[in-house]
Parts: structure tokens; sequence; C-alpha cells
């Protein structure tokens, strides 16, 4: 009996002691998922009914369509201090460009050799990023700083004020051509992956 009882103390000590070694190496290996968790938490909120209108179609942009529904999003993928993954988009801010109306930060608009930006909705935090400068890193190793001046509207579109576009996604920095060009980018390739956080 004594031999049983030692024998299960030394096999609850065994396991005890690999738990120990095991379970941080686990969470380790679980941490690049928790962003992606948390990420995901961040789901459509709604959607709209497209309606068609005068979109411009610069800058490859997409045009509503009559009837289809449009997800929308009032959330954003948190962001980090080392820098938050998210899809470069290509907008003009000029008066009759592809931006729609004129930038919500300022009320104005932007020539294309300046360097803006618009953030989705979950980003742009009501405006609490207007005027501000985010830094952008292109997988190419370039790395630019542009102005925070309008919002990448991820719970509107399809309407004259939006250009008739959908709503954005909710990991958009819609970069200014001159943006693209300080990253060296091709303004033909319409969007690319890229890292930001704010400067």
């Amino acid at each position: 009996m004594a031999s049983t009882t030692i024998a299960r103390r030394h096999l609850s000590s065994t396991i005890l002691a690999l738990a120990a070694a095991v379970l941080p190496l686990a969470l380790s290996a679980s941490s690049p998922h928790r962003a992606l968790l948390q990420s995901s938490s961040c789901q459509p909120s709604g959607s709209i009914r497209g309606r068609s209108g005068r979109c411009n179609p610069e800058n490859d942009s997409v045009c509503c369509e009559d009837g289809r529904r449009y997800a929308t999003v009032a959330c954003s993928p948190p962001v980090g201090a080392a820098g938050t993954r998210a899809t470069l988009t290509l907008n003009s801010f000029a008066d009759h460009g592809d931006g729609g109306g004129a930038a919500s930060c300022t009320g104005t608009f932007f020539g294309d050799g300046e360097r803006v930006v618009a953030l989705s909705t979950g980003w742009f935090g009501g405006g609490s990023r207007c005027g501000g400068s985010v830094v952008i890193r292109a997988r190419n190793g370039r790395s630019v700083a542009a102005t925070v001046v309008d919002e990448c509207d991820s719970l509107h579109g399809c309407d004259g004020e939006h250009n008739f576009e959908p709503p954005c996604a909710n990991n958009i920095v819609d970069g200014s051509p001159a943006v693209w060009k300080a990253l060296g980018l091709n303004t033909d390739d319409g969007e690319v992956p890229i890292t930001w956080s704010d400067a």
C-alpha cells in the first residue's frame, strides 16, 4: 500500500513538473495567435443596401451596386506599439478626386502631393487621431510619416459623401498618391499589405 502511495506521489510530481515545463512553452507558442483572436473578434456589425450613383472610378475605386448588401464594421483590430498590420489603399483627397467629400478632420481637400491618410473607423476613433502622424512601413523596407486627415468609413457608404463606394474594411490605411510614391510602391497595385504605428 505504501509503495502504491509513493508511486502515485511520484507520478503526480512528475505530471506537475512536466506541466510547469510545458505550460510556459504552450503559452508563448500561442501568443502570436492571441492578436489573431482579438482581431477576429472584430466582426461585421451590420450591413447596408447598395445604391449606385456618380462614382468616380479613379484609383480603381469599387463602386456600389444597386441592391447588393455591404458589411459594416464598427471596430478595427487592436493597435500594437510595434506596428499594426493593415492594407494600404490608394485615395485622392483632392477636390473632385475619388475620396468623396472634404476631409472630415479639417473640412478641406488635400492635393495628391501631400502625405495624408484616412484610417478605418475603429482606428480613426471618432477623430481622436485627427492631425496626428502615423508611420507606414512597406514590405520593401521603406517607411513614411503621414498626417491623419480623414476617416475611411467602415459604417457608411454607397452615397455621394462616400463616392458611392462601399464601406471600408476595418483594416484600411487609405493613402494619398504621395504616400505611395514615398514608399516606392506602384499605384497600379491598388492595395498592398503594410504595417503602421502612431508616430
